[in-house]
């Protein structure tokens, strides 16, 4: 069996249909099923079992000996959120204990981290633990992922395999119920279609023009692939960025979603909000030679490809992947 935490969600949900599509049916969904606006994204899925978040650490305990891999994907993602203890709860030490299981029992563990554990970027963008202990990530969501990555690599009982992924700005199907946490390519389609235009921030850093923002925007499918990848290649054992590897501004990703809809860019600038102004990142980008040089090979897809395709083939319809 194969476990997948936040199996409802956003990317837990995509990385099913990957798994689906490779064969693998004997799966154990993990998450809160009470949110019923997130049914959509895994009612057509393959899969054995869903258990609730809180009693799968208990569940793990009784069926450890017959799972074959779990990928933790779970996670408080608010970035707006400012409860710390909330955050060492669900994301710290919840994932502390999936890993002492798996360490327990020799089950492999991919686990996703963040881009927000770079902060600023003032140690730049390179997946390097020797350097983990001096990022300063910007918020508690950035805060726990790091302090777990921390806490990882220090440890002599691990699973026989483990990855950790820090994730930058990943967009794609099966975000509708994120809220004001899904991508601004989702927030964009949806200003074009009720007001014909986008708004986005403006640059409150002398660095960067209005809209020149950049970000490492990387598409859900080729995320997915990559998980794939570490899990069938049994990818060697530490913490990897995954990004696409090329940073891009908010102008072009606005550009992108007005074009995959035929129409004309109309933008407007607006304040980038008070509570999350001095704790924004102007400029984020995935080394990623690290997961190329352990064998990942596939290209990435470009922002104007994957945009178009995102729009086109789900947001128009709202289908799900």
């Amino acid at each position: 069996m194969i476990v997948v935490t936040g199996a409802a969600g956003f990317i837990g949900s995509c990385l099913i249909t990957k798994l689906n599509k490779e064969g693998h049916e004997n799966l154990i969904l993990v998450d809160d099923f009470s949110q019923l606006q997130k049914q959509e994204n895994y009612i057509t899925k393959k899969f054995i079992s869903k258990i609730e978040r809180t009693d799968f650490l208990t569940w793990l305990e009784q069926h450890a000996q017959e799972i074959t891999c779990i990928f933790h994907i779970g996670a408080r993602t608010d970035t707006t959120e400012f409860n710390v203890e909330l955050f060492n709860e669900l994301n710290l030490n919840y994932t502390k204990s999936i890993w002492n299981t798996c360490s327990k029992f020799n089950i492999p563990m991919i686990y996703a981290s963040s881009a927000a554990t770079y902060g600023l970027g003032e140690f730049g963008y390179d997946d390097d633990e020797t350097k983990i202990n001096l990022l300063k990530p910007l918020n508690p969501y950035g805060e726990s992922k790091n302090d777990f990555d921390k806490w990882a690599i220090t440890q002599t009982n691990t699973p026989p395999q483990w990855v950790g992924f820090k994730f930058f700005n990943v967009y794609g199907p099966n975000e509708y119920h994120k809220g004001r946490m899904a991508s601004v390519i989702f927030h964009s389609f949806h200003q074009i279609n009720e007001k014909g235009q986008v708004k986005l921030f403006r640059s409150h850093n002398p660095n960067f023009t209005d809209g020149g923002q950049l970000r490492d925007f990387v598409y859900v499918k080729d995320l997915v692939d990559v998980l794939y990848f570490a899990f069938s290649k049994q990818l060697k054992s530490g913490i990897y960025n995954l990004g696409s590897g090329k940073a891009r501004t908010f102008l072009d990703l606005a550009k992108a979603t007005f074009k995959a809809l035929n129409k004309e860019p109309h933008i407007e600038f607006i304040d980038t909000p008070i509570d999350i102004r001095d704790k924004y990142q102007y400029f984020t980008e995935a080394n990623m030679e690290k997961l190329i040089h352990e064998g990942y090979n596939k290209p990435f897809t470009t922002l104007e490809d994957g945009v178009n395709d995102y729009v086109t083939n789900y947001l128009i319809g709202k289908n799900y992947l």
